[in-house]
């Protein structure tokens, strides 16, 4: 394990050739929708016509995995057609001694990424916890995308705030680590070519609070120290819930034969808009 003093270290992912763009879905805390915007990503590069691949290396809870089963379980129940990603889930190695886990564990990640290397994106979703398996992720991002739910208990997965200013007082070792791996990455394949770190905003709140104020200031003081942009992502919205059930997202309704849509689903999908837009991919119609 990492010393207390240092962030954790992240493995080196091998250089690579044009290939496939990884996006990864990284953050060390459960809950925060990690699971609904990986799906929603899988599904939008779906609908814009690229072959996309999926990895699940959080097989502990398989959130990702029982959302694709339920998918193709419902378009099987219903006749009809859905478009699905390629999917593996990693698992985690058994072994007892950590070198022969991370071994194993390794060989089976680089594997996975090498069968899925035919498709023009692979998007990873990544364990709410450290582990071997989630740096080895990491450490494979184009694009690293780190859903928080909008409060200062979740943004301490990326910085220690001083509770009476709000000010950062110190990137945490999660950040840490993946600035770090930004600046190797930089160091070994040139001065501007790192990756994407994006943040994004979960049940942000719809009123100007005392709260939300807050942690504007954080993110932005924390954003130009360590290099990552801001986006705003979903609200807690009832929907997202049905939909894990059925495998389905909100580019799906319409096919799915749900023609009714709410003043929910109309907000949800304005959402899913921008944080397309955040992300580069506006050639979907959502």
């Amino acid at each position: 394990m990492p010393s207390d003093d240092a962030p954790n270290s992240l493995p080196t992912a091998p250089s690579k050739p044009a290939g496939p763009h990884f996006f990864v879905i990284g953050n060390e805390k459960g809950g925060t929708g990690k699971s609904t915007t990986t799906m929603h990503l899988i599904a939008g590069f779906l609908a814009s016509g690229v072959r996309v691949g999926s990895m699940d290396l959080d097989s502990r809870q398989g959130t990702l995995t029982r959302y694709i089963e339920n998918r193709r379980d419902f378009a099987d129940k219903h006749g009809i057609s859905l478009a699905m990603p390629e999917h593996h889930a990693v698992l985690e190695s058994r072994e007892n001694i950590k070198a022969d886990a991370e071994a194993e564990e390794a060989t089976t990640f680089h594997r996975t990424v090498q069968e899925l290397s035919d498709c023009d994106v692979i998007i990873i979703d990544t364990p709410g916890r450290d582990s071997y398996l989630s740096r080895l992720g990491h450490a494979q991002a184009d694009t690293l995308i780190t859903p928080i739910n909008d409060s200062f208990v979740d943004l301490d997965v990326l910085a220690i705030v001083d509770p009476d200013t709000y000010r950062v007082r110190r990137p945490s070792k999660y950040a840490e680590a993946v600035f770090q791996e930004k600046m190797s990455r930089a160091r070994r394949l040139g001065a501007n070519r790192t990756f994407d770190w994006i943040v994004i905003r979960n049940r942000l709140s719809q009123l100007d609070s005392r709260n939300r104020q807050a942690m504007d200031q954080a993110l932005e003081e924390l954003s130009r120290r360590i290099g990552f942009r801001v986006a705003a992502g979903f609200s807690e919205r009832v929907v997202f819930r049905e939909m894990f059930l059925e495998g389905l997202t909100l580019l799906d309704l319409k096919t799915a034969g749900s023609a009714r849509m709410s003043m929910s689903h109309v907000a949800a999908r304005q959402e899913l808009r921008d944080l397309f837009t955040a992300i580069g991919l506006t050639d979907v119609k959502v």
